[in-house]
């Protein structure tokens, strides 16, 4: 079949587009930026991709309209926290206009569980909304409604992980008490691709979920259970929605609108209605405990497929990537520096510039970044708990603690990184290896372009400090290679 896949850059969407294309199906992927779009070689010819953003009306003339099925991935979680019913149910409704001009036999929308309407979040009642506006088109909906999706890189998942991990003690508040009935990522795929094309299934929901039901302070033990820690955790009544949002902040990797979404979802309980969907398809469900363990599998092996830290949602709101990949070169500062290096030892500083951030940390003075990172997170932004989702490999659109990934080219050893933190102004952080006669030269590079005299008063401040920071980062960077 031909599928449309929305959201195919997305957690959900990346994991997705490889089993159909292993299943043989022929896939248009839709992507707001094609250029950190990738698709493995042995699939190649199977990818048709569609640069779209549905917040924008679909140029028909340019669209692809002839395809079977239509999976519809988009959400806006993370994104922001107020006029989410609004957003999110225009973007449907541009959606459905496309939709009803194609040769589309069904669309396939991943939701959230909906138990008490009267009492849902903003989040969950968007998600119902756009249920509505997608079945209010031409083509059949088939709605599976999900809780938490418990998956390396999933968002809840990636919470739970940090609240485990990191505290031994938790003073946490009463929507722990809130029951859940989360289900695995492996589960959640198979039936995305279970109703595809089954008339059986046009124009119906199913609430999809493993066999538990737990509440979430349940689920905090059981994976620590999995993982052999110890911990504690007790409720308290007086942390207010706000300050909840806040703790998890601060002591997660999550953004502030992604916690309080995820905040206003957990005060409702999230429990399947009944179904035979699982029956139907042959599905074997996991439990809560197999799933975390298949995720920390995929975690140590490092074969995390998507997460959601890479999203270009877990970002300040800077809109497309694309116009910072080539630098200013009129009013910025600069800071640059250069060191000659042998031949053989150039692929494997390369490496080491790959490796850059995330637990392997920035090979000097990371004391100094982890102090960056918390006031930036006191500022209201990322900080450094984002990390990166691979320790070795780099593509574009990635993460990297509170950069992001513009260009990543190892056969050129060029690593350009632009800065997600709050700054007066933009910055870029370069990484070249060049052939210079008969050696090689790499060029550390960091350009500031300040917004107004605030972003020249910070540049100056910081300009002690870059002295020390970049100077032993390059030398460590080489030093490395040589110590190995």
């Amino acid at each position: 079949m031909r599928i449309l896949l929305t959201g195919a850059s997305g957690y959900i969407g990346k994991r997705l587009l490889v089993n159909l294309l292993e299943a043989g199906h022929e896939v248009i992927a839709c992507v707001r930026e094609p250029r950190r779009f990738h698709v493995p070689k042995q699939f190649e010819d199977q990818v048709e991709i569609f640069k779209v953003d549905f917040s924008h009306k679909v140029d028909l003339s340019i669209a692809p309209l002839e395809f079977d099925i239509a999976y519809y991935l988009i959400h806006s979680l993370t994104t922001g926290i107020g006029n989410l019913t609004e957003k999110e149910a225009t973007m449907a409704q541009i959606f459905v206009n496309y939709l009803d001009k194609s040769t589309a036999k069904q669309v396939v929308y991943l939701t959230g569980i909906v138990n008490a309407s009267e009492e849902l979040s903003a989040h969950l009642s968007s998600r119902l909304k756009v249920e509505e506006v997608l079945g209010s088109g031409k083509v059949p909906l088939t709605a599976l409604r999900a809780g938490i999706i418990i998956g390396s890189g999933s968002a809840s998942f990636e919470l739970i992980r940090d609240l485990v991990e990191k505290l031994p003690v938790m003073i946490a508040p009463k929507w722990l008490k809130t029951r859940c009935q989360p289900i695995g990522i492996r589960n959640v795929l198979q039936f995305l691709i279970g109703v595809l094309g089954k008339e059986k299934y046009f124009n119906q929901h199913y609430d999809i979920g493993c066999k538990d039901v737990l509440t979430y302070k349940e689920m905090l033990l059981q994976y620590a259970e999995v993982r052999n820690l110890k911990r504690w955790i007790f409720t308290v009544p007086v942390m207010t929605p706000r300050l909840s949002s806040y703790w998890l902040f601060f002591i997660t990797s999550t953004s502030y609108s992604l916690a309080v979404n995820l905040v206003n979802s957990m005060k409702v309980d999230v429990i399947c209605k009944p179904n035979n969907l699982a029956e139907d398809f042959g599905i074997e469900l996991f439990d809560y405990k197999e799933s975390v363990a298949m995720a920390f599998s995929i975690i140590e092996n490092n074969k995390i497929v998507s997460s959601w830290k890479d999203s270009f949602s877990s970002s300040l709101p800077v809109g497309s990537l694309e116009e910072f990949t080539v630098l200013p070169e009129h009013g910025v500062f600069t800071d640059c520096r250069e060191r000659l290096i042998d031949e053989s030892d150039r692929e494997r500083i390369v490496k080491n510039i790959w490796s850059i951030g995330g637990e392997t940390g920035w090979y000097y003075a990371n004391w100094l970044w982890k102090i960056r990172g918390y006031l930036d997170k006191l500022a209201g932004g990322i900080g450094l708990r984002r990390g990166r989702t691979h320790p070795t490999q780099l593509e574009r659109g990635d993460a990297v603690d509170f950069w992001r990934v513009l260009e990543a080219d190892q056969s050129k050893g060029h690593l350009l990184l632009f800065a997600e933190m709050k700054l007066p102004g933009e910055a870029w952080l370069e990484f070249q290896i060049k052939k210079d006669k008969n050696q090689y030269k790499v060029t550390q590079r960091a350009v500031f372009l300040p917004h107004g005299i605030s972003g020249r008063l910070y540049w100056y401040s910081v300009v002690p400090f870059h002295y020390f920071i970049f100077q032993g980062m390059l030398d460590n960077l080489v030093k490395a290679v040589r110590e190995d």
